[in-house]
């Protein structure tokens, strides 16, 4: 893939991405950065996102209702609450024997797997407990 130029814009979604440790929405990240420049647009900053995931500057976390992004680079799994919808890193190393074991099983060349842990952060069990 061509390497684009990294314009004015694009920093700031990506600063705006590094900022938070949350695992923001496309949405959320387009909020941080309107606040700062109140003329970029939604669809630059989703075309941006997708630029900066393509060019792995950061990661797309796929998620139930909305993509998310980080930015670690490092192979590691996520956790999904499944009721308030936030993202968590899980603390678990990434398996590569994951990928050696399906490649010999399938034929597959594997660049990487993605595993999602889903379930009730600690924040909704104590909610749903009162």
């Amino acid at each position: 893939m061509k390497k684009q130029r990294n314009s004015k814009q694009r920093q700031m979604i990506l600063d705006a991405v590094s900022a938070r440790c949350d695992h923001p929405t496309a949405d959320q990240i387009y909020l941080d950065v309107r606040a700062k420049d109140e003329k970029i647009s939604r669809g630059t900053v989703y075309r941006n996102l997708g630029v900066l995931s393509e060019n792995a500057e950061i990661t797309n976390v796929k998620v139930p209702a909305a993509d998310r992004y980080d930015l670690r680079l490092d192979r590691h799994y996520h956790i999904f609450c499944t009721s308030c919808g936030r993202v968590f890193d899980a603390p678990l190393g990434y398996h590569t024997e994951y990928d050696a074991q399906i490649a010999q099983e399938t034929g597959f060349q594997i660049q990487r797997h993605r595993l999602l842990f889903e379930g009730l952060c600690p924040d909704c069990q104590m909610k749903n407990q009162k």
